[in-house]
């Protein structure tokens, strides 16, 4: 069936998906610029209804100083429900499209966001479509739209639980790696260490003072030192900041770190040695501030029986599936660590995410997308 009616119809469809892609990446829509998300939210719901047709119901959560979410639900021929989810938000600042415009040639096509999403967004209103236009017995679709990834989700994230809450399988179209689906992701903590020190001539009398540079210089080895590489924990110190002036002994300094874990474990282990630090100079004040910003998402039992799910499609494509972990997160985190069945990286095949060679493999997209119809088919109940 899916060789046979799918397929055909995806490859069909690339010309119009191509264009599509196109449509989404010249909406700009950087995190943080509520203007040009709520012009893109408006623009996606019409697309959306667009491309679905008039059976789909839909609703848009307003984001606050955020993006808004947008939630469509299809109606399925099936019993149960699958979430679909997305996010239309990108890191790419306004203005970076007239620099460096969207462009599809040679089978690649490249531009801010294509492959981090905007691709998977296309991809999963297509497979919709799809599954629709042949009739193909399908459980309801709820089509969650956020605009907040890239910044933590901090308006999706009750959203993302609430629909994937009983849910057959939360799909999720970041882009894949490689063509491996993701089924494991790091959790992300996002702290700040801050010293105030004692200011003072550093000439004339420098035992007066005391450098909040050299503290956190002295410091910062210690912090390092949390990273467990055979726990699959990195702790990056990767920005740093301090002083004012080069005569003079540094009154305050601080660091932001990026912490990673894979075992949900390690965040009580990070939080206690970040509790226990302290500065050798007992009239330095040091502050630690932050919070995880995901959970770890660690394939589950049910996950990885729609892993297996997926990867028997896959095979019906000619798709030899495999699975992998990485370092990033995404909203799939959320519900994995909710115990629920979730499946990443069904989106784009290409590379650069987050770099000016950002781009996505056009060629690879009628057969993602047929993978994805073919997994709603999948999992409608018999």
């Amino acid at each position: 069936m899916l060789c046979s009616s799918v397929l055909p119809w995806t490859r069909r469809a690339l010309p119009a998906m191509t264009a599509d892609l196109r449509r989404l990446v010249e909406l700009e829509t950087p995190s943080e610029d509520k203007p040009l998300l709520d012009t893109a939210a408006t623009a996606l719901t019409r697309w959306v209804a667009a491309r679905l047709g008039p059976g789909v119901a839909g609703r848009r959560h307003h984001g606050g100083d955020h993006g808004d979410v947008l939630e469509v639900t299809c109606p399925g021929s099936a019993p149960g429900h699958v979430l679909l989810l997305c996010h239309y938000d990108t890191v790419w600042p306004a203005g970076t499209l007239a620099g460096w415009p969207f462009r599809a040639e040679r089978g690649r096509a490249s531009g801010p966001g294509t492959f981090d999403m905007k691709l998977g967004v296309v991809q999963a209103v297509w497979a919709l479509r799809c599954a629709h236009e042949l009739g193909l017995a399908v459980p309801t679709v709820r089509l969650l739209l956020t605009g907040d990834e890239e910044i933590g989700s901090p308006v999706g994230r009750a959203h993302i639980e609430r629909l994937s809450a009983g849910a057959l399988a939360t799909l999720v179209f970041e882009a894949s790696l490689d063509g491996a689906l993701k089924t494991g992701r790091k959790g992300v903590g996002l702290f700040d260490v801050t010293v105030l020190g004692v200011e003072a001539h550093a000439g004339l009398e420098p035992a007066a003072g005391v450098s909040a540079i050299h503290q956190l210089a002295e410091l910062i080895p210690a912090i390092t030192a949390l990273g467990d590489e055979d726990r699959g924990t990195t702790v990056n110190v990767g920005l740093v900041r301090g002083g004012t002036a080069l005569n003079v002994v540094a009154g305050q300094a601080g660091c932001g770190i990026d912490v990673r874990v894979a075992q949900p474990g390690e965040t009580a282990r990070l939080d206690a040695g970040f509790a226990a630090l302290r500065t050798s100079d007992p009239r330095a004040r040091l502050t630690v501030r932050g919070e995880w910003n995901r959970p770890p998402m660690v394939p589950n039992e049910a996950t990885r029986r729609l892993f297996a799910l997926a990867a028997g499609v896959g095979a019906e494509l000619g798709l030899a599936l495999s699975e992998v972990s990485v370092g990033g997160a995404s909203d799939a985190n959320f519900v994995s660590a909710l115990d629920r069945p979730v499946l990443d990286g069904l989106g784009a095949l290409g590379g650069g995410a987050h770099a000016r060679h950002e781009h996505v493999l056009l060629d690879q997209v009628p057969v993602r997308t047929a993978l994805v119809t073919g997994l709603l088919t999948a999992l409608a109940p018999t």
